[in-house]
Protein backbone atom coordinates (compact mmCIF):
# COMPACT_ATOMS: atom_id res chain seq x y z
CA UNK A 1 0.00 0.00 0.00
CA UNK A 2 1.64 3.57 -1.07
CA UNK A 3 0.91 5.95 1.63
CA UNK A 4 2.39 9.51 1.93
CA UNK A 5 4.83 9.93 4.70
CA UNK A 6 4.33 11.34 8.00
CA UNK A 7 7.68 11.37 9.94
CA UNK A 8 10.97 12.48 9.84
CA UNK A 9 13.32 9.82 11.69
CA UNK A 10 16.67 9.81 13.39
CA UNK A 11 18.12 6.35 13.73
CA UNK A 12 19.91 5.88 17.42
CA UNK A 13 20.49 2.73 17.14
CA UNK A 14 20.95 -0.22 14.24
CA UNK A 15 19.90 -0.48 10.39
CA UNK A 16 17.02 0.67 8.61
CA UNK A 17 16.18 0.35 4.85
CA UNK A 18 14.67 1.75 2.29
CA UNK A 19 13.23 -0.36 -0.93
CA UNK A 20 10.95 -0.21 -3.70
CA UNK A 21 8.12 -3.07 -2.91
CA UNK A 22 8.74 -5.18 -6.05
CA UNK A 23 8.53 -9.01 -6.09
CA UNK A 24 9.52 -10.67 -3.12
CA UNK A 25 12.06 -8.78 -1.37
CA UNK A 26 11.77 -5.47 -3.51
CA UNK A 27 14.83 -3.29 -4.72
CA UNK A 28 17.38 -1.71 -2.04
CA UNK A 29 17.61 1.83 -2.53
CA UNK A 30 19.00 2.92 0.67
CA UNK A 31 20.39 1.58 4.10
CA UNK A 32 20.49 3.87 7.37
CA UNK A 33 22.63 3.09 10.26
CA UNK A 34 22.67 4.99 13.82
CA UNK A 35 23.36 8.56 13.64
CA UNK A 36 21.91 9.29 9.99
CA UNK A 37 18.09 10.78 9.44
CA UNK A 38 16.00 8.24 7.47
CA UNK A 39 12.23 8.76 5.23
CA UNK A 40 10.46 8.72 1.83
CA UNK A 41 11.92 12.85 1.76
CA UNK A 42 10.40 13.62 -1.22
CA UNK A 43 6.86 12.63 0.16
CA UNK A 44 7.63 13.79 3.54
CA UNK A 45 8.10 17.07 1.54
CA UNK A 46 5.15 17.15 -1.00
CA UNK A 47 3.07 15.50 1.15
CA UNK A 48 2.27 12.85 -2.09
CA UNK A 49 2.08 9.25 -1.35
CA UNK A 50 5.82 7.55 -2.06
CA UNK A 51 6.63 4.67 -3.99
CA UNK A 52 8.90 3.29 -1.08
CA UNK A 53 8.78 2.44 2.15
CA UNK A 54 10.74 1.98 5.21
CA UNK A 55 11.77 -1.09 7.16
CA UNK A 56 14.32 -2.35 10.12
CA UNK A 57 16.40 -4.50 9.21
CA UNK A 58 17.38 -5.20 13.00
CA UNK A 59 15.70 -4.15 16.09
CA UNK A 60 16.47 0.01 16.06
CA UNK A 61 15.59 2.63 18.20
CA UNK A 62 14.10 5.64 16.18
CA UNK A 63 13.24 9.24 16.70
CA UNK A 64 10.28 10.53 14.71
CA UNK A 65 8.86 13.58 14.59
CA UNK A 66 5.43 14.14 12.11
CA UNK A 67 5.46 16.96 8.89
CA UNK A 68 3.06 18.89 10.99
CA UNK A 69 5.29 19.10 14.23
CA UNK A 70 8.34 20.04 12.27
CA UNK A 71 6.49 22.49 10.30
CA UNK A 72 5.92 24.20 13.16
CA UNK A 73 9.08 23.92 15.07
CA UNK A 74 10.55 25.60 11.45
CA UNK A 75 8.39 28.43 12.20
CA UNK A 76 8.91 28.82 16.04
CA UNK A 77 12.71 28.12 16.20
CA UNK A 78 15.98 28.84 14.71
CA UNK A 79 17.40 25.52 15.80
CA UNK A 80 14.33 23.92 14.02
CA UNK A 81 15.52 24.93 10.63
CA UNK A 82 18.96 24.12 11.66
CA UNK A 83 17.66 20.33 11.94
CA UNK A 84 15.54 20.71 8.92
CA UNK A 85 18.75 21.76 6.67
CA UNK A 86 20.54 19.17 8.20
CA UNK A 87 18.52 16.63 7.54
CA UNK A 88 17.30 17.97 4.01
CA UNK A 89 21.34 17.93 3.09
CA UNK A 90 21.87 14.30 4.45
CA UNK A 91 19.15 13.13 2.46
CA UNK A 92 20.31 14.81 -0.56
CA UNK A 93 24.10 13.61 -0.27
CA UNK A 94 22.90 10.42 0.25
CA UNK A 95 20.78 10.58 -2.78
CA UNK A 96 23.39 11.88 -5.19
CA UNK A 97 26.31 9.91 -3.96
CA UNK A 98 24.09 6.83 -4.81
CA UNK A 99 22.96 8.37 -8.45
CA UNK A 100 26.75 9.15 -9.02
CA UNK A 101 28.17 5.57 -7.84
CA UNK A 102 25.56 3.93 -10.26
CA UNK A 103 27.22 6.11 -13.36
CA UNK A 104 30.63 6.09 -12.63
CA UNK A 105 31.58 3.19 -10.96
CA UNK A 106 31.03 -0.92 -11.07
CA UNK A 107 29.11 -2.71 -8.64
CA UNK A 108 32.38 -4.32 -7.34
CA UNK A 109 33.15 -0.67 -6.39
CA UNK A 110 30.04 -0.10 -4.85
CA UNK A 111 29.90 -2.93 -2.62
CA UNK A 112 33.60 -2.30 -1.63
CA UNK A 113 32.29 1.52 -0.85
CA UNK A 114 29.10 -0.13 1.30
CA UNK A 115 31.64 -2.90 2.93
CA UNK A 116 34.28 0.43 3.91
CA UNK A 117 31.65 2.42 5.35
CA UNK A 118 30.53 -0.10 7.52
CA UNK A 119 32.39 -3.84 7.86
CA UNK A 120 30.93 -4.59 10.47
CA UNK A 121 27.58 -3.89 10.16
CA UNK A 122 27.29 -5.49 6.64
CA UNK A 123 27.31 -8.54 8.34
CA UNK A 124 23.81 -7.79 9.64
CA UNK A 125 22.37 -7.11 6.76
CA UNK A 126 21.05 -10.18 4.29
CA UNK A 127 23.12 -10.45 1.28
CA UNK A 128 20.07 -10.42 -1.40
CA UNK A 129 19.51 -6.87 0.61
CA UNK A 130 22.89 -6.15 -0.50
CA UNK A 131 22.61 -7.32 -4.26
CA UNK A 132 19.81 -5.23 -4.59
CA UNK A 133 21.43 -2.05 -2.95
CA UNK A 134 24.70 -2.22 -5.58
CA UNK A 135 22.43 -3.23 -8.16
CA UNK A 136 23.39 -6.99 -9.24
CA UNK A 137 21.51 -10.27 -8.95
CA UNK A 138 22.47 -12.26 -5.67
CA UNK A 139 24.95 -15.09 -7.88
CA UNK A 140 26.29 -11.87 -9.02
CA UNK A 141 26.98 -10.92 -5.70
CA UNK A 142 28.45 -14.13 -4.61
CA UNK A 143 31.41 -13.95 -7.54
CA UNK A 144 32.24 -10.43 -6.42
CA UNK A 145 32.55 -11.19 -3.12
CA UNK A 146 34.79 -14.42 -4.54
CA UNK A 147 36.96 -12.36 -6.54
CA UNK A 148 37.97 -9.58 -3.59
CA UNK A 149 38.75 -12.39 -1.02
Amino acid sequence: MIEKENFLSFIEKWIIRKYIPKDFDGINIDFAFAGSFVNAYDSFVTQVPSSCQIESITDSIIWNISYDDLQEIYTKTEIGNVIGRLASEDQYFKKSNRELAFLTKSAEERYLDLFNKQPHLLQLIPLKYIASYIGVASQSLSRIRKNIT
